[in-house]
């Protein structure tokens, strides 16, 4: 689902930054609920967060749901800061969702609202571009749906 959806195209853009180091983990960062528990609010982006967090342990699944996830660690400090969905279960993807595999736990992290150009008002997904040069230096990768067919990180 594109995070364009009319759903999601009012709500924030922030900065995600590690709370335990203060690393600057993403700056396209959108508050989300977990779709298995909407009592868990966390933040996601759209986008890998390339050069600031890294995989760590194996997949795993929850019982709530038949997802593939991995948990990520701030390359800083090295404290797990969140997870990645690898392979999303079929009801997760039917389900209304934003579209965003890469998720950071509340608890975890610090946000920062965006501003817009003009400094005045907050930025939203409405208005932000489909990709910041700064944190899609590899533009001609496969997207992230195409990794995952070509390429399943559990298996390594």
């Amino acid at each position: 689902m594109s995070t364009s959806n009319a759903s999601f195209k009012n709500k924030c853009v922030a900065q995600v930054n590690c709370i335990f180091c203060e690393n600057l983990l993403c700056t396209r960062g959108m508050k989300a609920v977990l779709l298995a528990d909407t009592e868990v609010e966390l933040f996601s982006t759209d986008i890998p967060p390339n050069r600031t967090v890294d995989f760590v342990a194996s997949c795993y699944s929850t019982d709530s749901c038949k997802c593939k996830l991995r948990d990520i660690a701030c390359l800083k400090c090295g404290n797990v800061v969140g997870y990645h969905v690898v392979a999303p279960c079929k009801p997760c993807l039917l389900s209304c969702n934003n579209g965003h595999f890469w998720m950071f736990n509340s608890d975890a992290v610090s946000t920062l609202n965006r501003l817009d150009a003009t400094g005045l008002n907050l930025l939203l997904w409405g208005d932000l571009p489909e990709l910041e040069d700064s944190e899609n230096e590899e533009s001609e990768s496969p997207s992230e749906e195409e990794c995952i067919r070509l390429h399943d990180p559990c298996s390594q």
